[in-house]
């Protein structure tokens, strides 16, 4: 069966991150991409220039309109820009209770940016983190839905991955921003007492754009052909380091590049 997967998000024009960087995951592994838009963005490889929310009324008439018609197997929600675009998506979730739903709290883009309103990150703590079955924040957006200072070790990783299972969901923990040879992950799942560590050799590239919407992704696309949630993230895990490895065959931009999406493909 191929899986018919969407996301909800924010859209890049140039392409690298946002549903675009999405529907490019979802097709190279094997599944059906659909979306919603819950902002746009004025873009590029340098950094966002402008966002323009979606109105929430206008998200909801999205949502709508795919789940009376279509089944959908797993959710992926980027940038939802406004509380209130977070307050219409939890609502149609809770009612359409699809099977899988990861969140990537966007918060603040590559460049420095603010992607999610400030007054927006109680909202998405509160009213759609109990409700999502994943969320995947990096160190500094663990940090924001928290209110705590930064991880810079593991231990402090452990401890904050935690504290926002504590809240409903299981949490994937992403420690690039740590440095090293590696980059560890760790993955704490409902009911779990220790995270699972999964780390790959880091890629050394400044073609990085769009890394955790495309590993977000990865996981929505593979979790419905995969038994269990370790299972799932290793394997999107793995194909993000091959789209990071094969990135510099890419020509975009003179800024952070985007990944290789289809870099078993081309």
């Amino acid at each position: 069966m191929i899986p018919n997967l969407l996301t909800i998000a924010g859209s890049d024009p140039s392409g690298g991150a946002g549903i675009q960087a999405d529907l490019k995951t979802f097709s190279a592994l094997g599944g059906y991409g659909m979306s919603v838009l819950t902002g746009l963005t004025a873009q590029n490889t340098r950094g966002v220039v402008g966002v323009h929310p979606v109105p929430a009324a206008f998200v909801t008439q999205q949502l709508d309109a795919v789940f009376d018609d279509v089944r959908v197997d797993a959710v992926k929600i980027g940038m939802l820009a406004t509380a209130d675009v977070v307050t219409a998506v939890a609502r149609v979730l809770a009612e359409r209770r699809p099977p899988f739903v990861v969140l990537d709290p966007v918060m603040v883009a590559k460049s420095g940016d603010r992607l999610l309103q400030a007054d927006a990150v109680a909202t998405l703590r509160g009213v759609l983190l109990p409700i999502v079955d994943l969320v995947t924040p990096n160190l500094p957006e663990a940090a924001d839905l928290l209110g705590e200072p930064e991880a810079t070790d593991e231990s402090t990783m452990e401890a904050q991955a935690k504290a926002l299972a504590a809240l409903g969901p299981a949490v994937l923990v992403k420690g690039g921003h740590l440095g090293g040879a590696e980059s560890p992950d760790l993955l704490l799942e409902r009911d779990a007492t220790a995270p699972v560590r999964l780390t790959t050799g880091r890629v050394v590239t400044t073609s990085d754009h769009g890394t955790g919407c495309t590993l977000s992704s990865a996981i929505a696309a593979l979790r419905p052909r995969h038994h269990t949630l370790p299972d799932t993230v290793r394997a999107a895990k793995e194909y993000l380091t091959g789209a990071l490895a094969a990135a510099g065959r890419l020509e975009v931009g003179h800024g952070h590049g985007p990944v290789h999406h289809f870099h078993a493909w081309w």
